[in-house]
């Protein structure tokens, strides 16, 4: 096995350890730790090539806790990000849905333009930078009023377009003027803090605001300008769909289906142009045909697989990505590379051996029920952990701390024999 890999910045090194021990997807350097997801890979950057050109798609991941969803999800937005789109991202929670009574929807469109993000501002908190950045291009015309104008014409031409465009306008004067309490309520404006109508027309003399109602024709808005501005277009990621499953109201649960139909019809009817929607939940938020996104038949209809998928067999164009486990020898690669990292990070040289790398996944394999139940995010939590103890404790025997009961329990699951076999097999290939 090449223990070679490439230096990990020590902010960076840091984000990754810390992120993944606490069992969430880092948001920066994720090319540092990804492995396989080739083929949904490939499959979500086609879809970004489509946007690119002036289509809309969308897509459905689903994979249980831990199986690396929300990884494929930032993944692909690094990948967006480095190929000039804009993405915003936003889990679904109790508080932020698609539609709602009480502000839900709104307050997911306010989480999904507080992350915008780009490949020159990656952790979030881009929009003012995108307007400035639009601002400056237009500066560089030879007639800015009319470069204005060709600009904003399709953007006016769709719904809610003429207030999102006149909004725009009051942002490109007020920069030329250098009016920052303007410039602020704009953005604040297009960030949907204003509450009533009053409300903004009392500030900007805009006869409208972002609600509950209209927040995703403003994406739509959004990724209009976005190429204008000189970006390929927005990709929206929308995570935890779960939460969406969880709404006791049933009347409820339905009115957010139904929002998430308007969206896939839209970019598959040519209503949405340059917008990618990924949407990750689980396989019981999507499939459960009482609670789940296929209670609603209308999408149940649009989304179920085939009758040639299965056995094997995996459709990566069609509109839900299922996503099978990582196999041994992905997560071998992988523990190899988060031990380089802490290394690095640390700064200490790495004593964890090859050998002791696959008796660790032995021992994760041999859990009872991890043929079933066993995630990437927990042999990654454990093996984090392995390294920390080792750091902290540079006498400790790291074979013997894998012997442990602590560790390695007493039990094994039937599957043991199986999983040591194809390990042993998957480390014999990988390192030829």
């Amino acid at each position: 096995m090449d223990g070679s890999t490439t230096r990990v910045p020590r902010r960076i090194a840091a984000v990754i350890i810390n992120s993944l021990k606490g069992g969430v997807v880092p948001r920066i350097g994720l090319p540092y730790v990804t492995v396989g997801r080739e083929r949904e890979i490939q499959a979500l950057l086609h879809d970004l090539d489509l946007v690119a050109d002036g289509g809309a798609s969308f897509r459905f991941l689903v994979g249980r806790y831990g199986s690396g969803k929300s990884f494929l999800l930032q993944t692909i937005r690094t990948h967006a990000m480095g190929r000039g789109f804009v993405v915003a991202d936003a889990d679904l929670s109790p508080e932020r849905r698609l539609q709602g009574g009480q502000g839900q929807g709104l307050a997911t469109y306010r989480e999904l333009v507080r992350n915008l993000s780009t490949k020159t501002r990656p952790e979030g908190g881009a929009l003012s930078l995108v307007l400035d950045r639009w601002v400056a291009a237009l500066r560089e015309e030879a007639d800015p009023e009319g470069a204005l104008a060709r600009q904003l014409e399709p953007v006016r031409e769709l719904v809610c377009g003429f207030d999102f465009s006149r909004v725009l306008e009051l942002y490109w004067h007020a920069s030329l003027e250098g009016d920052d309490d303007r410039r602020a309520g704009v953005v604040r404006w297009l960030r949907g803090e204003f509450r009533t109508k009053t409300e903004a027309r009392s500030e900007l003399g805009v006869n409208a605001c972002i609600t509950d109602d209209t927040w995703y024709e403003y994406l739509k808005l959004f990724a209009q300008f976005l190429v204008g501005a000189g970006y390929q277009g927005l990709i929206v990621l929308v995570d935890e769909l779960v939460n969406l499953y969880k709404i006791p109201n049933a009347t409820s649960r339905q009115y957010n289906y139904e929002k998430i139909l308007t969206m896939y019809n839209d970019t598959l009817q040519g209503k949405a142009r340059h917008l990618g929607i990924i949407m990750g939940g689980t396989p019981q938020s999507i499939e459960d045909r009482r609670r789940g996104v296929f209670s609603y038949e209308a999408l149940r209809s649009r989304l179920t697989q085939g009758r040639f998928a299965g056995a094997g067999l995996s459709d990566m164009l069609a509109p839900v990505i299922h996503l099978e486990p990582l196999t041994y020898e992905e997560l071998l690669v992988l523990i190899e590379k988060l031990a380089e990292i802490h290394a690095g990070y640390f700064g200490y040289e790495r004593t964890v051996t090859e050998a002791q790398l696959v008796s660790f996944l032995k021992i994760e394999f041999g859990r009872v029920g991890a043929d079933t139940h066993l995630t990437p995010r927990e042999v990654i939590r454990d093996f984090i952990e392995l390294l920390d103890i080792a750091c902290q404790n540079p006498g400790a025997d790291v074979d013997e701390l894998l012997r442990s009961d602590a560790f390695s329990g007493a039990v094994t699951s039937p599957v043991a024999a199986t999983a040591e076999g194809d390990v042993d097999e998957a480390y014999a290939e990988f390192t030829i």
